[in-house]
Formats: structure tokens, sequence, C-alpha cells
């Protein structure tokens, strides 16, 4: 027995999986970002590395892993086209030569002045007022949470 797609059936529709809008809205977002960071010849993730570094200045490689939540597979070779391009640069920690310290370049360090205007951007895109983006992060930050806890990362 067939069903049409008006008639109800024991399918889950796409439209109402929670974990397909979701995916759906963080295509949307890094869409938005794309064409923002593009005049900048910026990657999103590249984006994410400096926005970071801003934030907390020098990291250790797997310091950056552990924010960005990326994989050293992804990461290298991401730093690598970064500091290529002169946007950071890595060095061996004295300490520690195992530890690959990951700091901003001068380009790197100039291109912070466009962040304010990249994030009002996409607040006004999305109409993100402090309220929304709050109730977004409530909603949100928990999902991360407990994907990292089912998936075993800490």
């Amino acid at each position: 027995m067939s069903s049409s797609p008006g008639e109800e059936t024991d399918v889950v529709r796409l439209n109402n999986m929670v974990c397909f809008n979701l995916h759906a809205a963080s295509r949307a977002v890094t869409a938005v970002y794309r064409s923002l960071l593009e005049p900048l010849g910026l990657t999103y993730p590249q984006y994410l590395v400096l926005a970071t570094l801003w934030e907390c200045g020098n990291l250790s490689v797997g310091e950056l892993i552990q924010r960005l939540q990326l994989d050293y597979g992804t990461m290298t070779p991401l730093l690598k086209r970064m500091e290529k391009r002169g946007l950071v640069h890595r060095t061996r920690n004295p300490k520690d030569e195992r530890t690959v310290i990951v700091s901003l370049a001068p380009d790197g360090e100039v291109l912070r002045t466009h962040s304010p205007g990249i994030y009002q951007a996409i607040c006004d895109t999305f109409e993100f007022t402090p309220e929304r983006a709050q109730a977004a992060q409530s909603v949100l930050l928990p999902i991360v949470e407990r994907a990292n806890k089912h998936n075993g990362v800490s």
C-alpha cells in the first residue's frame, strides 16, 4: 500500500528533521560567510583560524584543533596554505620540539580590522538580535556538547 505525499505515514519528513534543518542552516550561514570572505581571499576555515588567534593569541596546533573541532588531517594543510600566504607563522616550541605554535603574521593581523564588519553583516543577514543570538546559542551549544560526549571528545 503506497501513500501519497499528503497522507500521514510513519516516515519522518525531511523538513521536520531537526538535524536536516541544522545542516541546511549551517550551509546557509557558511555560504553567506563565503560571499563576505571571498573579497579578502579567505575561506571560512581560514577565517575561523584567524578569529581564534585574534581572540586568544598564539596557540599550539593541538589547541587550535580542539577549539575549532577539526582534526590534524584538516588543520595541517590549512595552516600550511595560510603560512604560504603570509597570514600565520608556525614555529616549534623551544620547550617541546613536538609542539608547533601558530601565531599571526602581519597580513593576518591586518585582516582583524574586517572582523567586526563581517560579523555584523552575518547578524544583519540573519536578524541576530542579542536575544535571538542568545536563544540560538542556548540550543546549539548543548547539541555540540552532547555530540562531543557521545563521540568521546572532551
